[in-house]
């Protein structure tokens, strides 16, 4: 299989069935809570699949330089910008836009809780914990114990992000955390599924030197916490992004920015 049909099968389908379910729920009236309509849902949509590119672009390419992973060559198309194919950096922008839309599917359905956020000891806690866990990679990473090389990385490289949402909203995201949850756990779970294929079909090989050797279903877990690391970065960014509450908590400047930019429509 190649790089191109994996993203065919397993992202363009299922993003273009769920952008039917938005368009639906739009004309059926199944709007978002009043809580998640401090900016456009849309917008962030947008902005979100350019950051994850320009955030991952530097961190993937050293893995491919340092061959913690590779592609078979006859499996991509050959266009390769730095170490790596043009097919990557289309995955990069196409997951967001994935979680994205199972995000909003759920936000318009499950409940959530109507008392507002208050206090910063949630906030103080959960960066607290986070920030411990990724100063523990770094030590990991330090170390030089090969096996843990991939594991290291990407934790290093994913959880500083995670730390500022959560230092900036965590009493937000906990409203609205049924929602969350499993627009975290199901594309996780489904991306995972599909990254086992694609293994098994040799379109792409995870460096057995530098991981843990720890599977799960034939998948290595490095894989999976990469799925669940890069969709709780897509989620609670996108929940943040929306939550009415946010917009206190954001400079001035850079919230008359945000409304300046053209609102994509609601109705898709």
């Amino acid at each position: 299989m190649t790089y191109f049909t994996f993203l065919l099968i397993f992202l363009i389908v299922p993003i273009l069935l769920l952008g039917g379910l938005a368009w639906r729920d739009e004309r059926g009236g199944r709007a978002l809570p009043h809580a998640l309509r401090g900016q456009s849902f849309w917008l962030g949509l947008a902005i979100i699949p350019f950051v994850a590119l320009l955030y991952t672009t530097p961190w993937d390419n050293y893995l491919v330089a340092t061959n913690v992973w590779w592609y078979k060559p006859e499996l991509v198309t050959g266009l390769i910008i730095g170490w790596v194919p043009i097919e990557e950096y289309t995955f990069f922008i196409l997951q967001p836009i994935f979680t994205g839309l199972v995000l909003l599917a759920l936000l318009r359905r499950l409940p959530y809780d109507p008392k507002p956020a208050k206090g910063t000891r949630p906030r103080y806690l959960a960066t607290l914990v986070v920030g411990l866990l990724w100063l523990g990679m770094l030590i990991l990473l330090f170390t030089n114990y090969p096996p843990a090389t991939y594991l290291a990385l990407t934790l290093g490289w994913a959880l500083p992000p995670i730390i500022f949402q959560l230092f900036f909203g965590a009493d937000i995201l906990w409203r609205h955390r049924y929602a969350i949850v499993t627009a975290i756990a199901l594309p996780t779970v489904y991306l995972s599924a599909a990254d086992t294929v694609a293994i098994y079909g040799g379109t792409w090989t995870i460096d057995p030197a530098q991981s843990l050797n720890i599977f799960l279903g034939g998948l290595p877990i490095e894989e999976a916490i990469f799925f669940l690391i890069t969709n709780i970065l897509v989620v609670l960014g996108l929940t943040l992004f929306c939550a009415q509450e946010s917009q206190s908590r954001v400079p001035d400047g850079l919230r008359q920015w945000l409304h300046r930019l053209p609102q994509p429509s609601s109705s898709l």
